[in-house]
């Protein structure tokens, strides 16, 4: 069962996080952005979320157990504070600017040429404020003649050639069941904002990063599929053959499915010793990696024909005695009594002040000296406009105003 996490007080700096004390503006929508500067603030950053007055979609979303609070944005907007902003007033430019004067970092996913209509493009926010990192998350690279098309994860897909590889494999083109270009270009964007703390660091100078979904899925897609593309002139196609066959898929056991893939020459002979084949280790198409790879199609097409032989338990017990790489294929819903995961506490229950009871997806990664926690629980929309506008000099007054005007939105 889930473990119960709470949120860390003010005083507990028993371990502080790696970016305490680093200010980032999330001016972000949807999941990439939101994800990158949840992780940032997972780290102990203070993000602040600039939204609109409506709120992000993500947030607006169903399920939910009040407007505004869906159960996606309650793991994607922790660890964050909530300023809802019209950035088309000239009254919530000036607080923008004032914002973006106290932080380090700003990052957004707004097109170029909205930014550059808000005054908020990195060229005149650069100027302005020369320790600024400024990272923009877009659909295609603006050097290239894409750079004012729309994005959005099932397009990526299909541009990138995941689409592609997928139709390879299942007999025509599909999208993987989640939104993996979002996510991936997510971390390329917390890897780039990382990276350029550390060179201001060193050097005292801010700089510009752009991360285009299309070139990153692109990049991220090639690693194992350039191949014999690679060398010029080709020694082969694109493509890994053992990923792009149709059997490469999880197996059928006397009473389930499993994931089989014995890897090297002991673990095959040991694989086919177990089904009461041991003669195809010495077969020629399956004696070597190589040889194996060149006649995948025969050998994944044998494992659906021998996994039967035993129950998913059997494939389990037989296989981790044996180092093979092997596992049960779990429903998302079966994970919550997993023993891995309750071990290492993946998952916990948690209070929300306003939503009530939740489960907390914390940070996989671990750190001896630094470690990630829920410090903040996801915000209301515009829950901390006061807090955050005070902090940048305004006083009750002219807060009040704010709100009247409609540049702001205070909940409650």
């Amino acid at each position: 069962m889930p473990t119960t996490a709470g949120t860390e007080t003010a005083g507990d700096n028993q371990h502080s996080g790696a970016l305490e004390g680093i200010r980032v503006v999330d001016l972000t929508t949807v999941l990439m952005g939101p994800l990158a500067c949840r992780m940032l603030g997972d780290h102990g950053a203070d993000v602040i979320r600039v939204e609109t007055l409506d709120g992000d979609s993500t947030r607006n979303g169903l399920p939910a157990r009040s407007a505004g609070m869906s159960g996606f944005s309650l793991n994607i907007q922790r660890n964050k504070r909530s300023l809802a902003l019209d950035l088309k007033t000239p009254a919530g430019r000036e607080a923008m600017e004032r914002l973006l004067a106290s932080a380090d970092v700003l990052i957004t996913n707004m097109r170029a040429a909205a930014l550059e209509r808000l005054g908020l493009d990195a060229d005149t926010l650069r100027a302005q404020h020369p320790q600024l990192i400024c990272c923009r998350g877009s659909g295609y690279g603006s050097g290239g003649p894409y750079r004012d098309k729309p994005a959005y994860d099932d397009a990526i897909q299909a541009a990138s050639g995941l689409s592609d590889l997928i139709g390879r494999t299942a007999g025509e083109p599909g999208f993987v069941p989640a939104v993996i270009a979002d996510k991936v270009t997510g971390l390329h964007v917390v890897e780039a904002v990382l990276a350029s703390l550390f060179h201001r660091e060193r050097t005292g100078i801010a700089q510009t990063i752009e991360v285009p979904m299309f070139e990153t899925m692109v990049a991220f897609n090639l690693v194992e599929h350039y191949r014999g593309a690679v060398f010029e002139p080709p020694e082969g196609p694109f493509g890994y053959d053992r990923l792009l066959t149709p059997h490469r898929r999880p197996y059928p056991t006397a009473d389930g499915w499993v994931c089989l893939l014995p890897y090297n020459d002991a673990q095959y002979r040991a694989f086919f010793t177990f089904v009461d084949r041991p003669e195809l280790a010495d077969d020629p198409r399956f004696a070597s990696h190589n040889s194996r790879i060149a006649h995948v199609d025969e050998l994944y097409a044998l494992f659906g024909e021998l996994s039967v032989r035993r129950t998913t338990d059997e494939w389990i017990t037989y296989c981790d005695e044996r180092s093979i790489p092997a596992a049960r294929v779990m429903d998302l819903a079966d994970l919550d009594g997993d023993p891995q995961l309750t071990a290492v506490g993946l998952v916990s229950i948690s209070e929300h002040p306003t939503e009530g009871t939740y489960r907390y997806v914390a940070d996989p990664v671990v750190y001896s000296e630094t470690p990630t926690r829920l410090r903040r629980h996801a915000p209301l929309l515009g829950e901390h406009a006061v807090e955050i506008l005070s902090d940048l000099g305004y006083d009750a007054a002219e807060i009040d105003g704010l709100r009247d005007e409609g540049v702001i939105v205070v909940p409650g």
